[in-house]
This record gives structure tokens, sequence and C-alpha cells, in this order.
């Protein structure tokens, strides 16, 4: 995954980081994000397409049933549907949870 990711900090603007995260830091944000919230990967024939994911959108009370959303696709298989299945599986995971609004920025 971060081998995805990588490139989008270090090439585009919309990850809104500046540079790549540590293997150690990568880790350390997938295993923090699952304790409440979904984390999906999409795989094919042992090879690694795209991951989708939330996080909290805000820390106050107001916010618990709100969530902001992430995906990312190998430069290889973008525009063939992937982020779509993502999203769409991530979603449905999401509203089985109760929440209730889906928030991305986007740059």
């Amino acid at each position: 995954m971060l081998a995805i990711y990588a490139p989008v900090v270090r090439e585009t603007s919309i990850s809104f980081e500046i540079e790549p995260p540590s293997k150690t830091e990568f880790e350390g944000r997938i295993k923090n994000y699952q304790q409440q919230m979904p984390w999906l990967v999409c795989e094919i024939n042992d090879e690694l397409l795209g991951y989708a994911y939330a996080t909290p959108y805000r820390t106050r009370a107001a916010y618990q049933w709100s969530v902001e959303s992430s995906v990312y696709v190998n430069l290889e298989h973008r525009r063939k549907g992937v982020a779509k299945a993502l999203y769409t599986s991530l979603f449905g995971l999401l509203q089985l949870q109760g929440f209730y609004n889906v928030f991305a920025a986007l740059a």
C-alpha cells in the first residue's frame, strides 16, 4: 500500500502530505484506523490494485456519525473500476456501522 501511496505524496498535492510516511508510520496508521473503521484492499492474483479506508471526520461529539474517506489505486489500474468497487464496499460497511455522512477532501 505504501508503494501506491508514496508516489501520490511525492508527485501530487492530493494527499495533503509533503513527504511519504515511513513504513512504521504507515503501519501505525492502518492499525490505529482499523480500531473503529474499515480499511479495505483490492487484490487480484496476489497483486494489490488499490485500497480504501475511513477515518473519523472530526473529534467533537456532534461528528460521531461522520467519517472521511480515502481511496488510492495503483497507477496501472486506474480508470478500471477499482476505486468504484472499493468505495461501494466501504460505503456499505460504513452504513452497517451506523455512519450517516462520508466526507472527502479534494485538491
